[in-house]
């Protein structure tokens, strides 16, 4: 979070307010007690999330409908990182929101090609074609490349394919974005490990992300389901 916060220091793009507790998911200003706050940070004051949210999150059932009417309804900014495909597991709407729910990460942190899928993505450029990563990359269930825009995929070719837990017919997108009512949603899988947010076209990737997620710059985003073979393959 301290990254997020610097990236928008340092491009002059945005403020940023780190919290570890999920009170600000309001449409009214709380304390970190949950108890009425006279002021500070609300859904009704702020342009875009970035959540790196993790298991089960304590908000009760207003501050999830909030959360659906700031993205669907105000068409607001959703920018999710690793461990969030993880979080609200008991929460249907949320796996609609975010477009894909974690499915384990059979290989741990290794080493594997990514392929940009979409250059023209906002933050893109740094990754070029794409290349060799260190990472946890993760695979998904509840995901269709039918219904989101894949921005960067993991090649596998090189993976054992036979690992305990891998799953067939997996896309394997580690970065895609879509439209969830007006909002703009993107979500990547990269940011496991430290050296993972030090790593310049990770950061360009996120900063990229959130400028297209606040409506600074547009974005195509139409499904491409052609761009992942496993998917395309079922």
């Amino acid at each position: 979070m301290a990254v997020i916060e610097e990236l928008g220091y340092k491009s002059g793009l945005y403020d940023t307010w780190i919290r570890t507790d999920s009170s600000i998911i309001s449409r009214r200003p709380k304390m970190s007690t949950g108890d009425p706050a006279s002021g500070g940070p609300s859904l009704c004051n702020v342009d875009a999330i970035f959540f790196l949210g993790h298991r089960e999150i304590d908000l009760d059932p207003q501050g999830r409908a909030d959360l659906l009417w700031f993205v669907h309804d105000a068409g607001k900014g959703f920018v999710a990182a690793h461990t969030a495909d993880g979080a609200f597991a008991s929460w249907p709407e949320f796996g609609e929101l975010i477009g894909g729910r974690y499915d384990e990460h059979p290989w741990n942190q290794t080493v594997a090609p990514l392929v940009v899928v979409d250059k023209n993505f906002p933050g893109m450029k740094a990754f070029g074609d794409g290349g060799n990563f260190k990472d946890e990359f993760y695979q998904s269930k509840d995901f269709t490349a039918a219904e989101n825009h894949v921005v960067l995929r993991l090649d596998t070719t090189n993976l054992d394919m036979t690992k305990r837990g891998v799953k067939e017919g997996d896309s394997y997108a580690q970065a895609y974005a879509k439209m969830y009512g007006k909002g703009r949603v993107f979500y990547s899988a990269l940011g496991h490990a430290p050296a993972t947010w030090d790593d310049p076209r990770v950061q360009d990737m996120y900063l990229g992300a959130i400028k297209w997620a606040l409506g600074l710059v547009d974005a195509e985003v139409t499904p491409n389901p052609q761009a992942t073979p496993a998917a395309a393959a079922k």
